[in-house]
């Protein structure tokens, strides 16, 4: 039989995790990996990660602000595709 103690003992524990899965999963939501100047992802082309397959560095020229960076990308159609849909090419976990 499950005593009373043990139940207290497992309704602690499993409110405890559920706070610490609740607050991991809010605290990467607006976290992102951008240096002193809010450049995101070292200035690296996201999108060109699933077109090219490779980093490629992106340029001044072809930048978005979005979830408070500066996202920079190697042209303005991976900029346009960026901008239509961020979530669907901003690197999982702000890029860390």
């Amino acid at each position: 039989m499950i005593s009373f103690r043990n139940s207290n003992c497992a309704v602690v524990i499993s409110s405890i995790l559920f706070t610490l899965f609740v607050f991991s999963c809010s605290s990467s939501a607006t976290s992102v990996n951008s240096d002193s100047d809010g450049i995101a992802i070292k200035g690296f082309d996201p999108v060109a990660y699933f077109t090219i397959g490779k980093p490629v560095q992106g340029l001044k020229q072809f930048s978005f602000n979005w979830d408070e960076a500066t996202w920079q990308f190697s042209s303005k159609d991976h900029l346009d595709l960026f901008s239509s849909d961020p979530g669907k090419y901003a690197p999982q976990y702000g890029g860390y």
